[in-house]
């Protein structure tokens, strides 16, 4: 119950003193049962990460301490995912207790508005929705780049280093840089740069494209070799060359290119490449404005719970919640999944793949708003 608070009207309105303390009350409880239910669901895919992991422990230096970085690595992303269900969960915990203690009767008797119940959960969806875009631009990518790398260098006898652009790997007395990876099997800007057994460099090698066929064999495009000699060096160049390495397209982190690992940020400026280019960029517009659409769900989805905490569920137990919360959930992730298959199959405009969901979500949340008394 609320405690400590004197509940007064001046008229039909309510102090804006005492709005003030009841928003925070609200925000503070929906914040904190969001964090709680997303806790819950990062432990239970956290443990199922670990176990998906437990075929590879023992393979080359990779233990149970390196499964444990990989599965920590990849919760940023689960989290991404995952948080629009927790927001919805959470809000319905959260006001669902708020109900059965009679608080909400007290905050309704003291003025405040539906609609007004309805901006303060808002406003926590708006913090829930910033944080949603710090973890899909900021955190997941490079968490989940840093995972593979790592995993890759754990599991085989090989080492490499990323930047933002670049990867350098060794095999051997041969390194190898690999920049502005195209997809899982096409490459570009690659360098090799061989040493003899004392550490002297016996050539350098560029190529300005490169290929991986299904066994992992590199075919080097517009190649150009400097041969370090006795005395003289010896320049040739090649339409094509093999390069004769155990370096696989998964080591050097082939999933540059996916769209669920790429920032907001590169996927516009991806876009635009694809665009300028005149190529093919449905599938990467889709990702951008779904990207979007996905963060601004929760400032909606949060308020649909505002609807279920008055009516006949105002008395339901939090089972009863947590079962409507996933169902919530999962309609509308089966929705959005729905609608991104149809795109390809009968060319559905981006933005209606992207959006469609969430207006669909809007639509119900406020017709459910507008009938609560």
């Amino acid at each position: 119950m609320i405690s400590g608070l004197t509940l007064r009207m001046n008229g039909p309105r309510l102090s804006s003193g005492l709005s003030s303390v009841l928003s925070r009350y609200v925000m503070r409880n929906v914040l904190g049962y969001t964090v709680l239910v997303l806790a819950v669901l990062l432990i239970l895919i956290g443990l199922y990460l670990f176990l998906d992991q437990t075929d590879e422990l023992g393979v080359g230096r990779y233990g149970v301490f390196d499964a444990l970085v990989v599965v920590a690595c990849r919760l940023p992303l689960q989290a991404f995912t995952l948080l629009p269900i927790a927001a919805l969960m959470g809000a319905l915990l959260a006001l669902g207790n708020l109900a059965r203690g009679s608080e909400l009767v007290a905050m309704r008797a003291a003025g405040v508005s539906v609609f007004a119940l309805a901006g303060w959960v808002m406003t926590a969806g708006a913090l829930l929705t910033a944080l949603t875009w710090v973890l899909g631009d900021y955190v997941s990518p490079p968490a989940e780049r840093f995972a593979d790398h790592y995993k890759a260098l754990t599991t085989s006898n090989q080492y490499a280093a990323s930047g933002s652009e670049t990867v350098w790997a060794k095999d051997g007395n041969m390194f190898v840089s690999v920049t502005k990876q195209t997809d899982a099997a096409e490459f570009g800007g690659v360098q090799v740069m061989r040493f003899d057994d004392n550490g002297r460099l016996q050539s350098v090698a560029r190529a300005h494209s490169a290929d991986l066929d299904q066994s992992d064999q590199w075919t080097l495009h517009d190649y150009a070799e400097t041969r370090f000699e006795a005395g003289r060096t010896v320049v040739t160049r090649q339409a094509s060359a093999a390069l004769h390495t155990g370096l696989s397209a998964e080591f050097l982190g082939a999933a540059n290119a996916d769209p669920d690992l790429m920032t907001g940020r590169a996927l516009l400026r991806y876009v635009q490449y694809l665009q300028a280019n005149k190529l093919e960029n449905a599938e990467y517009r889709t990702a951008f404005w779904t990207r979007i659409a996905r963060t601004c769900t929760l400032m909606v989805i949060v308020v649909l719970a505002v609807p279920f905490s008055f009516g006949p569920m105002r008395s339901s137990g939090m089972g009863a919640r947590m079962v409507i919360g996933i169902l919530i959930g999962a309609v509308f992730f089966l929705l959005a999944k729905l609608l991104e298959n149809a795109r390809e199959v009968y060319d559905l405009h981006p933005l209606l793949v992207a959006w469609g969901p969430t207006g669909i979500l809007a639509l119900i949340t406020s017709v459910a708003l507008a009938r609560v008394r």
